[in-house]
């Protein structure tokens, strides 16, 4: 019967947009990302795209098959997962790594947990922490044919000078999503345009981030620096593309703003002061955690309440 009838109050708002129209946009906006990435790295970019799409697609689908649920592979959430895992990994990983990384994402993050609208963290970043903590070595080696130094981040960690140019066009080394900040944007720009995410989050993000590193990053309000921060790394495709998920982030204004104060001081504490030179992917899993605290305290007074006076 609760399969034939659902109730609820009014006001009743009805929308011809569905999960899997939403999920589609998402993958046609990640595709200047995913495509420069190939054309940066080549064909292992493409292999570890490829088998960690199938690995979270397959794992879904198995899944609800041995459990006797609907099979919701096709909403492509899941294949929203794999490819952003796969933006997340060097294209230097073995082949193996994307499979068990997707496998976590969408077996422990996500149906362990009810399923899409359930997961308690981002599934693609969760499954990449778990890789980080479990192979490190292997998550952190970037080193390719083309690129054999450090990346740009580390380098600037270090003190030595970066080509800000490169790194916003994307001609760096680093994970394969994450180089090119102009493919990164124009899918941003898709999916503002269309309506999908707002700024409130992203903006918030990375406004907080450039106001700590200027405040911390013993360089001041240097142009060159912060632009070198925001176009290095994840931090780009984390705050339009992952930051912004619907299920792991506030659904009250108040709290979207919040929200982004605390990704953005996440993300410059362990960027500064932190051993590694990234922290996004850690700064995201953490807030979204901190997401039912956060819609607790944010959550809108009802028309007409009246906070009851406390007895003495």
């Amino acid at each position: 019967m609760s399969d034939m009838m659902k109730v609820s109050s009014n006001p009743h708002v009805r929308s011809n947009v569905t999960t899997s129209n939403i999920m589609m946009w998402v993958v046609i906006a990640l595709l200047p990302a995913t495509g420069f990435g190939i054309y940066n790295f080549g064909i292992d970019a493409l292999i570890v795209i490829v088998l960690s799409v199938l690995s979270t697609v397959l794992t879904e689908y198995f899944y609800e098959r041995l459990m006797d649920k609907p099979v919701t592979i096709g909403d492509f959430s899941a294949v929203v997962t794999g490819l952003l895992l796969a933006l997340n990994l060097p294209c230097t990983v073995p082949w193996w790594l994307p499979i068990i990384g997707g496998m976590f994402a969408i077996l422990v993050v996500k149906m362990l947990f009810g399923g899409l609208g359930q997961n308690f963290m981002n599934p693609a970043l969760g499954g990449r922490c778990f890789l980080v903590l479990s192979f490190p070595r292997l998550m952190t080696d970037f080193v390719t044919d083309v690129y054999t130094s450090a990346t740009p981040l580390q380098a600037l960690k270090n003190g030595e000078s970066v080509n800000i140019m490169d790194m916003i066009i994307g001609k760096t080394g680093g994970t394969i999503g994450e180089t090119s900040m102009i493919a990164i944007v124009i899918g941003a720009c898709i999916l503002i345009m269309l309506g999908i995410i707002d700024l409130r989050i992203p903006g918030t993000y990375i406004v907080t981030f450039i106001i700590f590193i200027s405040l911390f990053g013993g360089r001041g309000f240097n142009g060159a620096y912060i632009s070198a921060h925001l176009a290095g790394g994840g931090l780009m495709l984390g705050a339009f593309f992952m930051a912004t998920d619907y299920v792991t982030c506030p659904i009250t204004n108040k709290g979207k703003y919040v929200y982004g104060i605390i990704l953005g001081l996440l993300t410059g504490i362990f960027r500064i002061f932190g051993s590694s030179a990234e922290g996004v992917s850690f700064a995201i899993v953490i807030s979204n955690l901190l997401v039912p605290l956060i819609e607790k305290f944010t959550w809108p007074r009802p028309f007409g309440f009246k906070k009851e006076a406390k007895k003495v």
